[in-house]
């Protein structure tokens, strides 16, 4: 008998272990489940790829997907990265993955994977491959979601830490970015707040941030109001007289860091018929920002703090 309650207890020690190393983070609304903590992880993209580096997981990350087929990286970047190699160079496929034998894909919606595309978690799944989907793009599939605040940031932060076991780092940056926007929001409390226009590059219709995206919450933050709040969507296009007919009195222009970057898009504007009569273009009133800064990431504390002072030429 004694044997029997000793075979017993030491089934339920060796299964409350199991359990208390499971974990679980919301994925886009449905539980994802790690029995054990991820060793091989590919991530996608500047965004993600800088999450995981300010978690120090540099060791667990097997490859990188969709840097240089799109973005000029930085000399600082390229030191944290090391001998991490790179995928592929805009999105993967399934082959570039399975290759790489990881257990953990870190992308989202249109950063990296498409609905209804070759990539997607559930044709990742049969290989071991579990997908974990920047909360951002969740929207593309699920238009129930709330509109875009810093959490979007700060949550996924968290998951990944929860995820690779860092999680008390991931709570300290979480902790210190509150503090540093709690600081730009009581500087701009009691600022006037100028309508503020993000571009993504020249084109007939211009492409910009909806209610969804981070720049939304990102322009509130430092004491603004996007024109373009009012879209029903994350990234999108509108027309340009819609966005003239706002009147935009400040611009954010994302810099892909090609030919002269923002420069080349704000003379572009500068040309146009009717952005060239906006208050921001006549004021020559804008800011560059880099794709990671303008992405979710940890890029976006600066770049909140950069638009800050450049709306409000008082903090300087």
């Amino acid at each position: 008998m004694k044997h029997i309650w000793s075979v017993a207890l030491v089934s339920a020690m060796a299964s409350s272990a199991a359990t208390a190393h499971e974990v679980t983070v919301d994925n886009c609304g449905k539980p994802l489940v790690f029995e054990t903590q991820p060793e091989r992880l590919v991530v996608h993209d500047m965004n993600m790829t800088d999450m995981a580096f300010a978690l120090g997981l540099q060791d667990k990350i097997v490859g990188l997907t969709g840097i240089t087929g799109w973005y000029k990286t930085s000399p600082e970047f390229e030191t944290l990265r090391g001998d991490i190699p790179e995928l592929a160079p805009k999105y993967p496929t399934v082959e570039n993955l399975v290759a790489a034998e990881p257990d953990l894909f870190f992308a989202g919606w249109y950063y990296g994977m498409k609905p209804g595309g070759d990539v997607t978690p559930d044709t990742l799944k049969p290989f071991g491959i579990k997908t974990m989907i920047l909360t951002e793009s969740c929207v593309h599939l699920d238009k129930d979601r709330p509109e875009a605040s810093m959490d979007l940031l700060f949550d996924d932060v968290l998951r990944l830490g929860k995820v690779m076991h860092v999680e008390d780092k991931a709570e300290a940056l979480v902790s210190s970015w509150k503090e540093q926007l709690s600081t730009i929001r009581t500087q701009t409390a009691d600022l006037a707040k100028p309508r503020v226009f993000l571009l993504d590059g020249p084109a007939d219709a211009p492409f910009t941030a909806g209610k969804f995206a981070i720049p939304d919450a990102m322009i509130a933050a430092a004491g603004g109001e996007n024109v373009t709040h009012g879209m029903d969507t994350s990234w999108g296009r509108t027309s340009w007289e819609a966005v003239a007919a706002a009147n935009p009195e400040f611009l954010v222009l994302l810099d892909y860091q090609t030919g002269n970057g923002a420069a080349d898009t704000f003379k572009f504007l500068q040309e146009h018929p009717v952005m060239s009569q906006t208050d921001a273009v006549k004021n020559q009133r804008w800011i560059g920002l880099r794709y990671e800064e303008l992405t979710p990431g940890p890029a976006n504390i600066d770049a909140i703090s950069k638009m800050a002072r450049a709306m409000h030429p008082d903090l300087n």
